[in-house]
């Protein structure tokens, strides 16, 4: 591990970012260019203590899951993110899975939304980043661990349990059609890629866990997921009839997910309301 180019390398791109490149407010002036410390280490997910003993050249050598989360806070071109896994000693991420490497221009299009919900994710599920709208309507994906953000996964073994005070919710009516629809885009991934460990694993892991999943599963459907109209139920503002725009990025088996509501809709007062009310729960406290 290259801690003394590594260290060099972190503090370098992060003066080259401004807060408004990743959708947050500048704030009061700054003496330095460039996000702060604890701004990085927010938007990977870690404490600021480690990200800072990591440009000190003198933090532990970080995991693979942590390089990928530093490489996406960073805003790391393809080139800039196989570096950094060189310089820790790692091997680069290759094209044998889903990449999880969200490419800056699409997060870029991602932080400029900051009043409606939208989300990066692959086609087998896995989110890879969100806005706080979107944090807001659906939960807090990226607060949780890495293996942890599967929204197929959480669909089939916490949906049940959650319903009583989760936001993004849907509404009961429609939960066995998400459900549907959900294992029909599941086949349909396998299919196209069936060596790609990331959704094979997920469904041999559903399998022996839903008894709901195997029988949707048993059914042969095959679906691919399409831009669509949503119903959610969010326990603070109600229930919102969202527009859901697709946007597909082929190359790397990635999608960034708009919800918006029509103008002059109640669901668009909603979405205003949740966009009040929302992110000030999500505001750190203290």
């Amino acid at each position: 591990m290259h801690r003394t180019e590594l260290a060099d390398f972190l503090r370098r791109c992060r003066a080259r970012l401004g807060p408004a490149e990743v959708g947050l407010t500048p704030g009061p002036r700054r003496r330095t260019p460039g996000l702060r410390r604890e701004e990085v280490a927010q938007l990977a997910g870690m404490s600021p203590d480690y990200y800072t003993r990591l440009e000190q050249a003198r933090g532990p050598r970080p995991s693979r899951q942590m390089l990928t989360a530093l490489a996406r806070a960073l805003r790391l071109t393809d080139d800039e993110r196989d570096y950094l896994f060189h310089l820790v000693g790692e091997e680069p991420p290759r094209d044998r899975s889903t990449s999880e490497h969200v490419r800056p221009g699409l997060l870029r299009v991602l932080d400029r939304l900051y009043d409606t919900p939208a989300q990066v994710i692959t086609d087998w599920g896995e989110v890879l980043a969100q806005n706080a709208m979107a944090a807001a309507l659906v939960g807090d994906i990226m607060g949780r661990p890495p293996g942890d953000r599967n929204i197929v996964r959480s669909f089939f073994t916490r949906r049940r349990d959650d319903a009583s005070g989760t936001p993004g919710i849907f509404p009961s009516e429609e939960i066995e059609e998400h459900a549907r629809l959900h294992v029909a885009t599941l086949r349909a991934v396998l299919a196209a890629r069936p060596d790609d460990p990331g959704p094979a694993g997920l469904v041999a892991e559903l399998l022996s866990v839903s008894a709901e999943f195997a029988a949707l599963w048993e059914a042969h459907e095959v679906a691919v997921r399409h831009s669509t109209v949503k119903r959610f139920t969010h326990p603070v503002v109600g229930t919102m009839e969202l527009d859901c725009e697709v946007l597909l990025s082929s190359e790397h088996a990635q999608r960034l997910i708009v919800h918006t509501a029509r103008p002059g809709s109640e669901s668009a007062e909603r979405l205003e309301l949740l966009r009040v009310v929302g992110l000030q729960d999500l505001a750190p406290r203290g």
